[in-house]
């Protein structure tokens, strides 16, 4: 490709700056779910998808052409579609399956671009083999040995570092260098390496989610008005021509319907709901009610009632009845009530104040 190809066309870099401008908008919003957020990153979703096809239009990248063919200016412009992908992965506002699988077709874009101008890493290389044998299956960690989990874990972030390293390295380049074709060139190339190291994470959260996704129960969308009262019209056998505005049916309907005929069938089982009532007095006198339930005695009949079954006793029972009167006539209980007396008094004189404890005397 012409290395000169985009000075004739300025709009594809501004356009790209554009998009880079609102992507980085997103860092200073707290809120994804925000209105705020998700229109910002709807403007950089629609301004990069805009350089994604003018790219296309303008032939930036071909198939026959190597890494070394590509200008450093245009070596930007291969991160599109990792931006894409990276945006349309916080896209709230799409259903969330869809918003994966377009998330997932950006990212395979951006491989299929660093395959074809052969940009990946050793590494990077058997991993997108490896995801292109069972993209639904791909997975960076062991699911069956815990060491291999671990030791994966720990070299891809060592790798993550030394590339971000690497890229605030040369992101502090002196002015002056900066607007040399060789250190810029560098610095695209880190964020490449970088980007395609996150690439691989993203892919491995999309399959994980896509799984979930796929074991949800499948919910039916909501019923409209029209299908609801279709569907009440068939339940009770009613003629879709037919119309009325009450709100509870005639009777003859509710006879033409079903409603009526006989509770139970022959073997016993009841063929319909029904409610047992003692008369149709009841269901008179229960129609003009309140409706809770009233008091079916007074005060002064339920205390009445709680004294002849015991539950009230006066006073302060056997206590305030008093000392009971001995019958004079009963020698029996005299004689009884005399020899408490007589060994009371017996005890009394053997047992004088004051000589139980006499220990603690002086």
């Amino acid at each position: 490709m012409d290395p000169q190809h985009t000075e004739e066309h300025p709009s594809l870099r501004k356009l790209f700056e554009t998009a880079n401008n609102q992507r980085h908008k997103l860092d200073s919003i707290p809120n994804p779910t925000s209105t705020l957020y998700q229109s910002t990153l709807r403007a950089a979703t629609t301004a990069f998808q805009q350089c994604l096809d003018l790219t296309g239009r303008l032939s930036i990248f071909s198939p026959n052409e190597t890494e070394d063919d590509i200008s450093s200016s245009n070596l930007q412009y291969l991160l599109i579609n990792h931006y894409l992908g990276d945006l349309l992965l916080k896209d709230t506002l799409t259903p969330r399956e869809s918003a994966l699988l377009q998330s997932r077709a950006a990212y395979e874009r951006y491989f299929r671009l660093l395959d074809t101008y052969d940009m990946l890493s050793k590494a990077d290389s058997t991993l997108y083999q490896r995801y292109l044998s069972s993209p639904d299956n791909f997975s960076l960690l062991s699911n069956t040995d815990p060491t291999a989990r671990r030791n994966t874990k720990i070299a891809r972030y060592k790798q993550e570092q030394e590339l971000k390293l690497k890229l605030e390295y040369l992101a502090r380049v002196p002015l002056a260098l900066q607007h040399d074709d060789a250190a810029s060139r560098e610095i695209y190339l880190a964020e490449i390496q970088l980007c395609a190291h996150n690439t691989f994470h993203a892919l491995d959260i999309i399959g994980q989610e896509l799984k979930i996704i796929s074991l949800m129960p499948q919910t039916s969308p909501a019923p409209q008005p029209e299908q609801l009262a279709e569907d009440h019209r068939q339940r009770n056998g009613i003629p879709k021509d037919t119309y009325f505005d009450r709100l509870d049916p005639p009777i003859s309907q509710l006879l033409g319907t079903g409603r009526a005929g006989p509770i139970l069938s022959k073997e016993g089982k009841p063929l319909k709901p029904f409610t047992l009532l003692d008369s149709r007095q009841r269901l008179r006198d229960g129609v003009f009610r309140e409706d809770h339930a009233l008091p079916t005695m007074t005060i002064d009949e339920y205390l009445a009632e709680e004294k002849r079954r015991g539950g009230i006793v006066d006073g302060e029972g056997q206590r305030s009845a008093g000392p009971q009167e001995v019958n004079e006539d009963d020698m029996d209980k005299a004689d009884i009530e005399t020899m408490k007396a007589r060994e009371w008094d017996e005890y009394v004189e053997a047992n004088p104040k004051g000589s139980g404890n006499t220990l603690n005397r002086g």
